[in-house]
């Protein structure tokens, strides 16, 4: 009985890792991306930004914008593992820290602060503060790197949601100004309120899945 008990805690400890870590699916792993790089969230910032562009430059801004926050987190998806095999981190840390990083922007997306909106910048934005942090940001670079650590077999799925992403980004972005003048300032900021809501229960989850983790981890080896 012994013998047989032995032989089966292997099993055992597996399943609570299968059971922790979040199967992503494209669908799933898209509308996640979605979320986290909010185009529609963005929309005041691009316009802000934007303002001191001429109307003929400012769709190639844009583009150029979303096609730098691209090569960014293809980058991360592709030495994201080499990085964090380099500073000793694990795919559980990440998790967690992924989550807690995701939770705190969800809050501020349902609770907008109060301050003053920016000043126009003069000339053209580069990089800063479209490209990164607006798209891609602390927690979109981490959930690239969550996903291939999670199935890095899947990695051309995860580059297919990338890509989808980025292009809704861009067409909303695009079309920003219209989008701005025809929903209204009241419309856009409940739509955000309620992607920042769906954002916070996939933060919960993630950092619930990667506590059970934890202690399951902690449990094996004691």
């Amino acid at each position: 009985m012994q013998g047989k008990a032995r032989g089966q805690s292997p099993q055992r400890r597996k399943q609570p890792d299968k059971l922790a870590a979040m199967a992503y699916t494209f669908a799933s792993a898209t509308v996640l991306l979605l979320l986290i790089t909010d185009p529609f969230g963005n929309i005041p910032i691009f316009v802000n930004a934007l303002k001191g562009v001429a109307p003929e430059r400012r769709m190639f801004v844009i583009l150029r914008e979303v096609l730098i926050a691209f090569l960014l987190l293809l980058a991360f998806m592709f030495v994201g593992d080499g990085f964090l095999r380099l500073m000793n981190l694990s795919d559980l840390s990440l998790q967690i820290a992924g989550a807690v990083v995701m939770f705190l922007i969800a809050l501020r997306m349902i609770f907008p602060s109060d301050q003053p909106e920016a000043a126009p910048l003069l000339g053209e934005p580069l990089i800063v503060p479209l490209a990164i942090p607006a798209l891609a940001g602390p927690s979109a670079l981490a959930t690239v790197m969550l996903l291939v650590s999670q199935a890095p077999e899947r990695r051309l799925e995860w580059i297919a949601a990338l890509c989808v992403t980025m292009a809704v980004c861009a067409v909303v972005l695009v079309l920003s100004e219209r989008i701005q003048r025809v929903a209204g300032d009241r419309v856009m900021m409940a739509f955000e309120r309620l992607m920042g809501l769906i954002l916070v229960a996939i933060s919960v989850e993630m950092l619930l899945r990667g506590i059970r983790l934890f202690i399951t981890q902690t449990g094996a080896a004691a």
